[in-house]
């Protein structure tokens, strides 16, 4: 049973609350917000409205249920210094599973979209993850973010809240494209979850990890949404670092599953995710699902004291993705 499951505010709530306070920060956020037919509220961080580096700040939280501490911070690439996030979270199952994951694909018409955040829970989805962390809510309000370049409609909205149960007033949609600031901060924001996604596709009992930590820097906007995928993914993979606490009694069990976490350990690591995914004919379905994880992965075993650290940074790669050039 998820430890957290007692909340005094549901995880909707708590996202419910963060995203009505970032529609009244609209100016200073560079936001647009806009209501549809049916009475939901969309908030613009960088479709239409020009959104940047906070307005990804309040996305990233949005997505974590504001289960986390976000916050801007600096990374040393090489020879520059790149805007980065740092992430904190003392419930990290329910921060990044239950929330913060992309774990929905909603399609709608012409209309699709990944969709993150805590309107997860209501709907479900995926199923199978919810059943395995035990957490379920019952919640008036629901809160989604989507990765589109289209503004959603009513008839999108609609199918949203009909998949949580709540009605369509009670719904606050989030978006932002892909070749934008503040997605891309929310992107290197995810760098507990995709550590902790992996640790889980190998195997991993992710209810014993009590905490994560992680910094990523932030990637510029390189191009149209294909090249913008890749820089994001690219900051994650090859100089994103994540640490995290646990409890778990088979100490080399535990050294087992660190050393096969980082992006490293992918048979399609070592260049831009661009290069990789244009070399797969675009086809996601092609590529090692194991490269999206951390470069770096630090787990500290509480009851015995001990560290294991696994991975590299390649500031390298990160750099030719970003297509820095020194003048």
């Amino acid at each position: 049973m998820c430890r957290m499951q007692f909340l005094i505010m549901s995880l909707n709530e708590r996202a419910h609350k963060l995203a009505h306070e970032m529609a009244e920060r609209r100016e200073e956020l560079n936001v647009s917000v806009s209501t549809l037919k049916n009475g939901t509220n969309v908030i613009d961080a960088g479709i239409h409205a020009r959104g940047g580096l906070m307005a990804g700040i309040y996305l990233s939280r949005i997505t974590l249920s504001d289960m986390a501490k976000v916050r801007l911070t600096a990374s040393d690439v090489d020879f520059i210094k790149v805007p980065s996030v740092e992430v904190a979270t003392d419930s990290p199952i329910l921060a990044t599973m239950a929330s913060q994951i992309a774990g929905w694909k909603v399609s709608v018409g012409n209309f699709f979209a990944m969709a993150s955040g805590p309107a997860r829970v209501l709907a479900k989805k995926p199923k199978k993850l919810f059943e395995e962390i035990k957490y379920e809510e019952k919640s008036d309000v629901a809160v989604v973010f989507l990765e589109c370049s289209t503004m959603p409609n009513e008839e999108v909205a609609s199918e949203i809240a009909k998949a949580c149960g709540v009605h369509p007033t009670g719904l606050y949609v989030a978006v932002a494209p892909t070749n934008s600031v503040a997605c891309s901060v929310q992107v290197s924001a995810r760098i507990v979850e995709t550590g902790i996604h992996k640790l889980h596709s190998l195997g991993f009992d992710i209810t014993k990890i009590e905490s994560g930590f992680g910094v990523a820097p932030i990637a510029p906007v390189v191009g149209d949404e294909t090249r913008c995928m890749g820089a994001t993914n690219d900051c994650i993979m090859y100089c994103g670092q994540a640490y995290y606490t646990v409890r778990y009694d088979d100490l080399d069990k535990l050294r087992s599953f660190v050393e096969k976490v980082p992006s490293s350990t992918s048979r399609d690591y070592g260049k831009p995710f661009y290069d990789t995914f244009k070399a797969a004919n675009f086809d996601f379905y092609k590529i090692d699902a194991g490269i999206f994880a951390p470069a770096v992965v630090t787990v500290n075993e509480i009851k015995s004291g001990k560290t294991f650290v696994s991975g590299k940074v390649n500031p390298g790669v990160l750099l030719e993705s970003f297509g820095v050039k020194k003048v």
